[in-house]
């Protein structure tokens, strides 16, 4: 799959949200105005248009102008809805987590595109932005996806569900919230940082976050003080970046500058990203790379505009650089590779 086609509604082809120009990255889904979170709408007056992951829509009012829907926010959209069978599932214990999304009809959908490489992402985070997970459920037959899945603390977390069923107009980023009971302790969204740390891997994040521009932002991978040259593709690409934004989880997926095996882009130890936020405010970016056979994730802390501290050309948010605190490697007891 090409994926200068495809930064999904926040919820980072670019000509959506976070998106640039296509050919240069891609987005699921725009980020825009704060929508109504978990509208059962039908989906009427979300005609948004739509490139790459996650689609929006857009609310019109009379002589007003659209504005879009980010991706993420709705339980449903173009009347297809995330229908999991449980919402509470217990913390720290794994759970078989079962979930349909169905149709204008009302059924389970059986039939979707490709998105790179899959037919469904779930992305799993926690409302305070932790506890980070990028899954890929199985197919139970029916139009049931199952996938083992663990939520380590108590709280509330927002999945997730990037899907184009077949026949859809565009893809779309579906989402609702399940709930761990127990006594919940936020944590702290880490400062600003351009590095992290995660499994002995160094990332460096370079680049300013400009609400309304386009931003190249270049994520550069080493290990013990030594470039990664041979990073593994990994869905299709070298890399893959979501970003959340800080409060109500606007969702965005964004894919690299160039693909494996185009001839011209090299396997580390760079990987850019052209995105473009539509609001100022705190971001938590989700870099999953692949080395090594494993996939790993790096998160960092960003700021647009000017919320919090002014960004900085080459440092998104924080004037002085110090390793973030890291997530692990993010993806629970599932296995990508």
């Amino acid at each position: 799959m090409n994926t200068a086609t495809k930064l999904g509604a926040f919820a980072l082809g670019l000509a959506a949200v976070f998106g640039g120009a296509v050919g240069i990255g891609n987005v699921t889904g725009p980020v825009g105005a704060a929508a109504e979170a978990d509208g059962q709408g039908d989906g009427k007056g979300q005609g948004g248009g739509h490139s790459g992951h996650g689609g929006s829509g857009s609310g019109t009012a009379a002589g007003d102008t659209p504005t879009p829907v980010p991706g993420g926010l709705q339980v449903s959209q173009d009347g297809y809805t995330f229908s999991p069978e449980a919402t509470t599932v217990k913390a720290g214990q794994k759970t078989d987590f079962r979930f349909t999304i169905d149709g204008p009809d009302g059924k389970p959908v059986t039939r979707y595109t490709l998105l790179h490489g899959k037919k469904l992402h779930l992305i799993v985070a926690r409302r305070d932005l932790s506890g980070f997970q990028h899954l890929h459920p199985a197919e139970a037959g029916g139009g049931v996806w199952t996938i083992p899945l663990t939520l380590p603390d108590a709280g509330a977390y927002r999945f997730f569900a990037d899907v184009q069923p077949e026949g859809a107009a565009k893809q779309l980023t579906l989402g609702t919230d399940v709930s761990a009971p127990g006594d919940f302790e936020p944590v702290p969204l880490p400062e600003a940082a351009q590095v992290a740390e995660v499994d002995g891997y160094e990332v460096r994040l370079d680049g300013t976050l400009e609400p309304g521009r386009s931003s190249k932002l270049t994520l550069t991978v080493s290990k013990d003080g030594e470039p990664v040259t041979d990073l593994e593709p990994y869905l299709e690409a070298y890399g893959h970046l979501v970003a959340l934004r800080d409060r109500d989880l606007a969702y965005l997926h964004v894919h690299p500058d160039g693909e494996p095996g185009d001839g011209k882009t090299r396997p580390g130890p760079a990987i850019t990203f052209y995105a473009e936020v539509p609001s100022s405010g705190t971001y938590r970016l989700y870099l999953d790379f692949q080395h090594g056979g494993k996939v790993r994730t790096a998160e960092f802390t960003a700021r647009a505009g000017t919320a919090g501290s002014p960004a900085k050309p080459g440092n998104p948010g924080n004037p002085t650089p110090e390793p973030s605190e890291s997530g692990g490697d993010g993806h629970g007891d599932h296995e990508h590779g």
